[in-house]
This record gives C-alpha cells, sequence and structure tokens, in this order.
C-alpha cells in the first residue's frame, strides 16, 4: 500500500506529526480493511501525477 500512497494527490505534509498522512475522508472501517488486507485497493486513491497526460500525449 505504501507505494501506491507515495504518488497520491490525497498524501499531504502534516505539520504537527513530522510526516506525510492522507487526506482522504474515510471511516474507521475503511481504514482497518486497508492496513489489515495487504491486497485491498485504496478506493480513495488519486493519481498525483500531473504529467501523466503529458507523457502519454508524447
Amino acid at each position: 500500500m505504501q507505494a501506491e500512497c507515495d504518488n497520491c494527490a490525497l498524501c499531504a505534509y502534516d505539520d504537527d506529526y513530522g510526516d506525510y498522512v492522507c487526506e482522504a475522508d474515510m471511516d474507521e472501517d475503511d481504514y482497518a480493511r486497508l492496513q489489515t488486507d495487504r491486497h485491498a485497493a485504496c478506493p480513495y486513491y488519486q493519481n498525483g501525477d500531473e504529467y501523466m497526460v503529458v507523457r502519454h500525449q508524447l
């Protein structure tokens, strides 16, 4: 899951924690499922690669 989170648009740096955190509005059940099931895909994932469309056009 970490590799997926690294390029997610919802992953942002939090000064209070001093680390990157997920800003998705998820409930406890979703969070527990993502933490326990290694094969679960995050339903909140948004590709944060702004240049993906440009590279595709080249």
